[in-house]
């Protein structure tokens, strides 16, 4: 079993940062690929950055490269997403995502294996 805990979540003004975090623990050498997701009210959770685990190699929904950088590291068990620029519409919960296999492209979240329980992230204009 894998778990996972996101912190960092918030309040931002527009054109702030927030820098979310998310502890991996109880199995992480069974997870290959870690991943941020975001749902936002009313809306489908979407993709928005994954990570190989052991590779460093890092990728990102669309239009979201410019402003998000998500990294890791493997022998602290942590991945975490800074968040740049931002703007109302990343208003959403973000939720931190383990999967078992590797995943070298943007994924849906029916590929998923583990979820963190999610952070809000609100955006004031």
């Amino acid at each position: 079993q894998v778990h996972l805990a996101e912190s960092g979540g918030g309040v931002a003004p527009a054109g702030g940062s927030v820098r979310l975090s998310c502890v991996v623990s109880g199995r992480p050498s069974s997870i290959a690929t870690m991943g941020w997701f975001r749902q936002a009210p009313g809306k489908e959770r979407e993709f928005v950055a994954g990570h190989i685990w052991n590779s460093g190699r890092t990728y990102y929904g669309p239009s979201l490269k410019d402003r998000f950088t998500m990294s890791g590291d493997i022998s602290k068990r942590t991945v975490d997403l800074q968040m740049s620029d931002l703007i109302p519409e990343d208003t959403a919960v973000y939720y931190c995502a383990a999967v078992e296999k590797w995943r070298f492209t943007p994924y849906p979240q029916s590929d998923v294996d583990y979820w963190g329980q999610g952070t809000q992230v609100t955006v004031s204009s």
